[in-house]
């Protein structure tokens, strides 16, 4: 083998470490993430490592501005009091709520909160008997007799009307059997089966403005 010809394997050797180096810190950098509790992240364990934490959404903790979602999670395993801020930027789903599962997927910023680029959220499915249920029509023909009474109504999500909580009404309910709605507010979790055209039992309160207030949602079984 000729100097020339040693020179060139030594270049092209260079060349393809160099290569290995750049395909190892990309694929080191989108790895997995790390998986760490509440108590660790806060106490700043893992600075400037890609984590992901698992926690329940702090009961109205949450907030949306400039379709940022900012809200704060906590072990229901572990001390209540220790919670972690969280920041989002990203669609938020529809089963977003309070209490709901969310795991979180991201880094912790010098200011303590993680900066997720990833968000799921879970919860159980759960099924309520229709049998005792209102219909739209007929709690809306009972008029002021039941504004602010305890009250279980049935009906279908409408189309195009189910959202994350916090963005305004969270669904519009509707009765598959006239022209009646009725817009729903609810600050819990939904069911990740829930969607739009689901027969619901919902049970909460109808005010004098026509909104209903939910206390529970639950999927007709």
């Amino acid at each position: 083998m000729n100097t020339k010809t040693k020179r060139r394997m030594i270049a092209v050797t260079g060349i393809i470490v160099i290569v290995l180096i750049v395909i190892l810190a990309v694929v080191g950098s989108s790895g997995a993430a790390k998986s760490a509790t509440i108590a660790d992240a806060l106490a700043g364990k893992y600075p400037d490592q890609k984590i992901q934490v698992t926690g329940n959404v702090v009961e109205n903790s949450y907030a949306t501005n400039d379709n940022v979602l900012t809200f704060a999670i906590y072990d229901k395993d572990g001390n209540p009091t220790e919670q972690l801020n969280v920041r989002y930027e990203g669609g938020v789903s529809a089963t977003f709520g309070n209490d709901v599962t969310a795991i979180c997927t991201g880094k912790i910023a010098e200011d303590g909160v993680l900066h997720a680029t990833e968000l799921v959220t879970k919860c159980p499915s759960k099924y309520e008997n229709a049998s005792n249920a209102l219909t739209i029509e007929s709690l809306l023909g009972y008029g002021e007799s039941v504004y602010d009474k305890p009250v279980k109504v049935s009906g279908t999500v409408q189309a195009g009307s189910l959202k994350a909580a916090g963005a305004g009404d969270r669904f519009v309910l509707a009765d598959p059997d006239s022209d009646k709605t009725l817009p729903v507010a609810f600050d819990g979790a939904l069911s990740d089966e829930i969607a739009e055209g689901s027969s619901l039992v919902v049970t909460g309160s109808l005010s004098a403005d026509g909104k209903f207030t939910a206390t529970d949602v639950a999927l007709e079984g």
